[in-house]
């Protein structure tokens, strides 16, 4: 099923509470260690929930999604809290970044990270360390193996706004180290599936990649805290500077 069909977009629209979004900026805040009005590159901004909040918090932001009507979403929410002049938003590949040298931070958030190959990957981190100052940082959160694999026979549902229920059917293949993720969205009257396939790095793996890109001192946290990256957390939150 397309990403553009309505139930998937209502999950991307109603996925993350206005409180949840308050607490993920908070957390990108403290560890970029930034204050406003300071540059940063939302990638993928999806319908510009984090953008429209930073921005409400005095950053300028320049968000980039290759989804027009996830584009079109934030571009009116922009608009109907006032913050059009504050959040740049361009539909593009999140491999395909032209700048240079130009954002105080950048940050990839909601398990946006790992749905290209190998080269592809590399080819978006290495976009984002172009962008970025030198001294700058970026924080994405993602899975890993060591996050994913003791809990992988789990079938995790979500309530996702008033109207939708998720389900998470995971299957992994160490062969070529994809994870199979599949979305049931159950709402407005309807099923539909999601197919989501995606490169699984180990922690180490990513440390290299990273590493490979450009970038430096890159340290693990489990997610929305600062506890060292452990086995079995729930989700990998990175924080990775740029030479």
């Amino acid at each position: 099923m397309s990403q553009t069909d309505p139930l998937i977009q209502a999950v991307f629209r109603q996925g993350k509470s206005p409180e949840q979004t308050r607490r993920e900026a908070d957390y990108i805040e403290m560890l970029l260690g930034l204050t406003a009005p300071a540059h940063l590159l939302d990638v993928p901004c999806g319908a510009g929930r984090l953008a429209v909040e930073l921005a409400g918090r005095g950053y300028q932001i320049t968000g980039v999604d290759n989804d027009a009507a996830l584009l079109d979403d934030a571009r009116h929410s922009a608009e109907g809290h006032g913050l059009s002049a504050a959040i740049r938003l361009e539909q593009r590949d999140m491999r395909d970044l032209p700048w240079r040298g130009t954002f105080d931070g950048a940050y990839c958030f909601w398990e946006s990270f790992g749905f290209f190959d190998d080269e592809g990957n590399r080819a978006f981190l290495s976009a984002v360390a172009a962008a970025l100052k030198p001294g700058a940082k970026f924080v994405f959160d993602t899975h890993v193996a060591e996050t994913l694999l003791p809990h992988l026979g789990q079938r995790p549902w979500e309530r996702v706004g008033d109207d939708l229920l998720v389900l998470e059917e995971r299957d992994y293949d160490p062969a070529t180290a994809l994870l199979h993720r599949r979305l049931i969205i159950v709402g407005q009257g309807r099923t539909a599936t999601v197919e989501l396939p995606m490169r699984l790095y180990t922690y180490r793996e990513l440390l290299a990649l990273l590493d490979g890109a450009g970038f430096t001192a890159c340290e693990g946290y489990s997610w929305l805290s600062l506890v060292p990256f452990m086995m079995g957390a729930p989700r990998l939150l990175m924080v990775a500077g740029k030479e």
